[in-house]
This record gives structure tokens, sequence and C-alpha cells, in this order.
């Protein structure tokens, strides 16, 4: 079993299903703010899972040694990020602790690494090309 694709897919089952939750549970019982930062959480959090799955399908596809140390460590960081930034602003809408936000920050700065070391892989990978 390749755990990055589990993990892609796992996410994007949970990124419906919270979004249809919040969308007919949660919208009618908050404020529109919480509710407009609960979607920006939603919209992270199906990107993140489409960019886990689609690691986990590069690495299945089996991808150079090198660059598939980048991709696990780049799919490890968007998994965190994900969950850090979307979970912490779920929880807060859910129990009204705005301070739960306090992590989102920390999730934002994961997922920016997420990113680079994605990049920092490629770049590795075409400079040893060449």
């Amino acid at each position: 079993m390749n755990p990055v694709l589990f993990i892609g897919a796992l996410l994007g089952f949970l990124s419906v299903a919270i979004g249809a939750s919040v969308e007919h549970l949660i919208r009618p019982n908050v404020e529109p703010e919480v509710f407009r930062w609960t979607m920006t959480a939603i919209r992270y959090h199906q990107i993140g899972a489409l960019v886990v799955l689609a690691l986990g399908l590069a690495l299945v596809a089996g991808v150079p040694h090198q660059l598939a140390k980048w991709l696990k460590i780049s799919a490890g960081l968007f998994a965190l990020g994900t969950v850090l930034f979307s979970f912490s602003i779920y929880a807060a809408a859910i129990t009204g602790i705005e301070q739960l936000t306090y992590i989102t920050p920390v999730g934002g700065s994961v997922l920016m690494l997420a990113w680079i070391s994605a990049a920092w892989g490629a770049l590795r990978y075409a400079t040893e090309r060449n």
C-alpha cells in the first residue's frame, strides 16, 4: 500500500464530508464571517488533498529515488499543513473558541514549506539529469 496515496484519498473524502456538513449544519448557526473563513479552510483542504493524491500517484508511477525522496517529504508537509490549517479553523467554527485559529498560520507556513520542498525536489532532479 502507498501511504501517500491513502492519505490523499482520505483527506479528499474528509474535505467533501466536512464541506457538506459545514454547508448544511454549521452555516445556519454561525456568523457570515465565520462561515467565510470556514469555506477558505475547505478550499485549502481540497487543494491539499488533491496535491497529496497527485504526489501519491507520482510515487506509484515509479519516479527516480532522489525525486521520490522529495515528493514524500512534500506530501508529508502538505498533509500536516492541511490538517493544521483547515482543522484549526473547523475546530474554531464548531467550538466558538477563536483562539484555535492561532494554529492556522502555522499550518499555512507548513504548506509553504511543502510547495518549496516540491520545487526543490524538481530542481535537484533537473540538475542531476543534466
